[in-house]
């Protein structure tokens, strides 16, 4: 079976090397020539664990190809997914023009029966124009072949993505045709073959399923942050609060930790765009509005209790950062915690020095020169006034104290992922600050 799929970004590049991995021939095409080459010498353009091996093995191997023509990788293929971008728009909608590009440049260059499947987070009622803008350039063209649209979103987590695809909970498809769901079907048979299953609904259901778990993901972690400030004003510990909620099979641990807010590609932009969506249906979605409020206060917090420990007076004083990237295991700074509290810190007249161990490359292009750059961990502490621990890195779970406590001007911990126990930093002699603990 041969496939091609548009967009070489962090969803295209993991489903295309996932199914070349299970044998099926995959084109990916990108616009960007660059990107490509690169793709074809083996340099991947994120960090994925286990992305760039898969992605080299299977391009020896001849499963795997790179293009940046679309009218040539068609040949011989009845499906092709889109994967391009949907940035958010000024009012927090999503941007359809490179869906729908995708779309018309396929009309225009197909030359035989296609099933179009829509890979990327759309809202509901993108397939339609889809269908709409696939079926006016075949009518420009005089060209009457037939063609079936799809839903197909992803469910990766960035750090895990490739386990992700290959060993699926679920594979939510939309489609509305018999055709289309076979195809669909053949295609993911090597990845249900131990029981994870492929559900099958209308393509409409199907876009909501993707914004729904995404904005239900990020409802619990608003929640629980929110619950988190309420313990330190009444005096509880949210890490007791959230055991004790967590053993309810009901709620259970997953995203019950409490930090600095989430960030990332998928939570802010599908949170923002299922908000839009409601309102142009003339429904005000009150809950995700307060999560999203709660989020952007969150990334706040570490900054406040800074101002509230030097006496509202961070000016001139240097704080080493641990942690730029959204989550640990990607490069990922898209709306990630870290660059608030740097922006804050450097607003107040505070200088950082920073540390990522895989992130540091995007935060200078992201950042600048405004910020100093750490050779590691350590480095960025010396004379620093406090440290912000901002991203769980496993590096920075067991760090030597010891060297710690000599290079930082002051025993001074800003924990945004309440990486270290209360107790441990009390007998170290550390002034630390967790999020919803009591304070040492």
């Amino acid at each position: 079976m041969k496939i091609t799929i548009v967009g070489t970004g962090y969803v295209g590049l993991v489903t295309g090397a996932c199914f070349s991995e299970v044998g099926i021939e995959v084109t990916c095409v990108d616009i960007d020539k660059k990107k490509i080459e690169n793709l074809k010498k083996g340099i991947i353009p994120i960090y994925e664990p286990g992305l760039e091996k898969m992605v080299q093995r299977n391009v020896d191997k001849g499963r795997l190809k790179f293009s940046t023509e679309l009218s040539e990788s068609l040949d011989g293929v009845n499906v092709v997914f889109g994967a391009v971008g949907t940035p958010p728009d000024e009012d927090g909608s999503a941007d359809l023009k490179y869906v729908l590009q995708v779309a018309e440049d396929v009309g225009k260059h197909m030359n035989d029966y296609v099933l179009m499947v829509t890979k990327s987070t759309v809202p509901v009622g993108t397939a339609e124009k889809v269908r709409k803008t696939l079926k006016n350039a075949l009518t420009e063209r005089g060209s009457d072949l037939n063609f079936d649209v799809a839903s197909n979103p992803e469910f990766l987590k960035e750090g895990d993505a490739v386990n992700d695809f290959l060993k699926p909970d679920r594979i939510v498809v939309g489609v509305d045709s018999e055709k289309a769901e076979e195809l669909m079907t053949r295609l993911y048979k090597p990845f249900t073959m131990n029981g994870h299953p492929v559900i099958f609904m209308d393509i409409i259901s199907a876009e909501m399923t993707k914004y729904a778990a995404n904005s239900m993901l990020a409802t619990k972690i608003s929640f629980m942050n929110d619950i988190a400030n309420l313990c330190e004003i009444v005096g509880a510990d949210v890490n007791m609060v959230r055991r004790g909620i967590g053993s309810d099979s009901r709620i259970g641990m997953y995203f019950i930790y409490p930090g600095t807010g989430y960030g990332g590609s998928c939570f802010p932009k599908d949170v923002k765009a299922l908000i839009k969506t409601s309102d142009e249906f003339g429904y005000s979605m009150e809950v995700l509005k307060s999560v999203e409020n709660v989020n952007e206060r969150q990334k706040s917090v570490l900054v406040a209790k800074a101002m509230k420990y030097f006496d509202k007076d961070l000016k001139g004083k240097t704080f080493a950062i641990w942690g730029l990237s959204f989550k640990p295991q990607t490069d990922d700074m898209r709306e990630a915690p870290s660059l608030v509290v740097i922006e804050k810190l450097l607003e107040a007249g505070a200088k950082v020095k920073a540390y990522d161990p895989v992130a540091m490359e995007e935060a200078k292009r992201v950042l600048g020169d405004k910020i100093e750059y750490a050779e590691d961990q350590y480095d960025a502490l010396i004379d620093a006034d406090a440290l912000f621990l901002i991203t769980e890195w496993p590096e920075f779970k067991f760090p030597t104290f010891s060297v710690m406590s000599k290079l930082l001007k002051n025993k001074v911990i800003f924990d945004g992922r309440n990486v270290y126990d209360v107790k441990d930093m009390k007998k170290l002699d550390y002034n630390y600050f967790g999020i919803g603990t009591k304070m040492v």
